[in-house]
């Protein structure tokens, strides 16, 4: 029993040095300033995969017809993935003439098996984009109307050849969704340490840029086309592989895509367990040990957690470990979440946790040994 805890005290100091270590990443990492409106000359080309959304694509369309950014440079591409909504019809019928509509039973017969549709959208989408600079989102987001204007110029004063951008939850109005949002939020804080510090390639794809040509250029999704998930970190590893040095981090709260929290508890580990399905599929094994350090740490004071129900003595020793964890990511979100103006979200961080360890555990395993339903298909 001694030498299980002798263990997780390391895993523990492990975990607090990556913290801190993340912290400093999140504190060195410069905001971005937009200009005033200027002559941005970069065509740019917004592109949604999206499967049964016609009832989120109404407020994301309304929000890019209201961007700031010139028009004549800007195409929106919504690739229909064989929705059996009103999806379709919502893109056609909406009233502006640079955005268009794509429907992937044009290429691919329904009855095709692939592991990812929307890689396969994407990719079809990038073929007929007419932008150099590929904007990709989800088809629940919206942003404010100077998101592309400050990503091209970002993009323009920096050079990078792929932009990940912070995204964040709205509408959490009740406290799963605040549970999801401040997890969220810790992962987004994350992203951008990493990207700072230089120590591992992560993203999101609601809020990706990258260039037309670096896509092309190593060989867009071949090679991890058979991967259920990582159409974003997946894809920014390959372009930081040929580019390590034009990777960037976009730190500027105009930037800021928002998205919707899930509704339940089966989509939410859904959700989870597909994103951490390609955890030993990352390229970048720097990510994946610090993937293995969380999960051992996590998994080891559940087990703690447990003891201590059957054995009293060692609620000290989970309640020590505990209050380190609390404190060292307090730590470090705290000034993730004043540049996401969501510091009211930490008031749930502590009662948070009795949810967060054990979900860690449980989606971790079933990422790497289970499956998964997302959009009504069933995943392995």
């Amino acid at each position: 029993m001694y030498l299980f805890v002798i263990i997780l005290l390391v895993l523990a100091l492990g975990y607090g040095i990556l913290m801190l270590w993340y912290s400093l990443g999140w504190k060195r990492l410069k905001s971005f300033s937009p200009a005033a409106p200027s002559a941005c000359r970069t065509a740019v080309t917004v592109i949604i995969p999206a499967r049964n959304e016609a009832a989120n694509l109404p407020a994301l369309l309304e929000a890019l017809k209201k961007q700031t950014y010139n028009p004549a440079l800007l195409e929106v591409i919504v690739i229909d993935d064989f929705s059996t909504d009103e999806t379709a019809a919502v893109v056609r019928n909406f009233p502006a003439e640079n955005i268009h509509l794509l429907e992937l039973k044009q290429y691919l017969n329904e009855e095709e098996r692939l592991n990812s549709f929307k890689k396969k959208a994407i990719e079809i989408a990038i073929s007929k984009a007419t932008g150099d600079l590929i904007v990709t989102t989800d088809a629940d987001c919206v942003m404010g109307p100077r998101w592309i204007e400050t990503l091209v110029q970002f993009y323009e004063h920096h050079q990078p050849k792929f932009i990940a951008a912070p995204v964040s939850f709205y509408k959490e109005h009740n406290f799963f969704k605040r549970l999801q949002s401040l997890d969220f939020m810790t992962m987004q804080g994350i992203t951008g340490a990493a990207a700072q510090l230089a120590s591992g390639t992560m993203c999101n794809g609601a809020n990706l840029a990258y260039e037309k040509k670096a896509f092309l250029e190593v060989g867009g999704f071949n090679g991890i086309d058979n991967i259920a998930s990582g159409d974003d970190m997946l894809l920014m590893y390959k372009i930081y592989s040929a580019y390590p040095d034009k990777v960037s981090y976009l730190k500027c709260e105009d930037a800021v895509v928002r998205t919707l929290a899930v509704d339940t508890l089966r989509d939410f580990m859904n959700q989870r367990i597909r994103w951490s399905s390609k955890a030993d599929k990352y390229e970048d094994k720097r990510l994946t040990w610090v993937l293995l350090l969380v999960y051992l740490f996590n998994a080891g004071l559940l087990a703690l957690a447990v003891m201590a129900v059957f054995l009293p003595v060692w609620w000290p020793w989970f309640l020590i470990i505990l209050l380190f964890k609390i404190t060292l990511e307090l730590y470090f979100l705290l000034p993730v979440a004043r540049f996401f103006n969501k510091t009211e979200l930490l008031l749930w961080f502590i009662p948070g946790q009795i949810f967060h360890i054990p979900y860690i555990v449980v989606a971790g395993w079933l990422g790497k040994f289970g499956s998964y339903q997302w959009k009504g298909r069933q995943v392995n």
